[in-house]
């Protein structure tokens, strides 16, 4: 395989929080030490598997919908993951939370409310890489998703949001959104690698959930989420 080529442009490298650059930032948010840890939902939950309610402009600036993002963000890294969406915490709300780097090793942080994901344009590249899902312990499977893409939506107190990505952010931005609409990725298989990997998923899950729970001490004991 030919070396990487120089990219023509330096990259910057600080991390993205909301789509904009900041030239300092903690290694988890500060929204998950004020969360707590919530169960996460799994294939054949309900909620997982329906398209999800819009955010009502009422809840925006509430302490009820602050409240939810700091307990995914919290949960999420309990869980090891990069992205968590509202009904993977048993919510039936239209939003998510994700810690993502990209191809570049750009680290993006946020939330997005009501996302809405741009239309892939014709003869947009696509990528084939596995993918996996918190929802779907354990496994993983090859995917193909547009290098590119583009979310809109709002933050937590109703201001109007943009976040674009490429390469695993895009992959990432389009995962979370398609949990909004009652979608997994293992409903983009075809029936073969899908029975494969919910086979996988009986197998692994046992040890997965082992492992959410020590990290979920381990943050604990860093004093990281709410100690009630």
């Amino acid at each position: 395989m030919s070396e990487q080529s120089t990219p023509e442009h330096p990259v910057d490298t600080r991390v993205r929080v909301q789509g904009e650059p900041v030239d300092d930032y903690p290694a988890t948010a500060p929204e998950a030490a004020r969360g707590r840890v919530r169960p996460i939902t799994v294939v054949g939950d309900d909620v997982l598997h329906r398209v999800n309610r819009d955010a009502d402009p009422a809840m925006f600036g509430g302490a009820e919908l602050s409240a939810l993002i700091d307990d995914m963000f919290l949960t999420m890294y309990a869980a090891e993951g990069v992205g968590l969406a509202g009904n993977q915490v048993g919510e039936d709300l239209r939003l998510f939370v994700y810690d993502c780097p990209d191809d570049d090793g750009v680290r993006h942080v946020g939330h997005i409310v009501n996302p809405v994901l741009a239309e892939r344009g014709a003869g947009a590249a696509l990528a084939v890489e596995n993918e996996g899902c918190l929802s779907v312990p354990g496994p993983h499977a090859e995917l193909p998703r547009a290098e590119y893409a583009r979310v809109t939506g709002f933050d937590k107190d109703g201001a109007p949001v943009e976040i674009e990505g490429t390469g695993y952010f895009a992959r990432c931005l389009q995962h979370e959104t398609d949990h909004t609409y009652g979608r997994l990725y293992i409903d983009r298989l075809a029936a073969r690698p899908r029975k494969k990997v919910l086979k996988q998923m009986n197998e692994m899950s046992a040890d997965v959930f082992a492992r959410r729970e020590a990290t979920a001490a381990k943050l604990r004991e860093e004093g990281i989420g709410r100690q009630d």
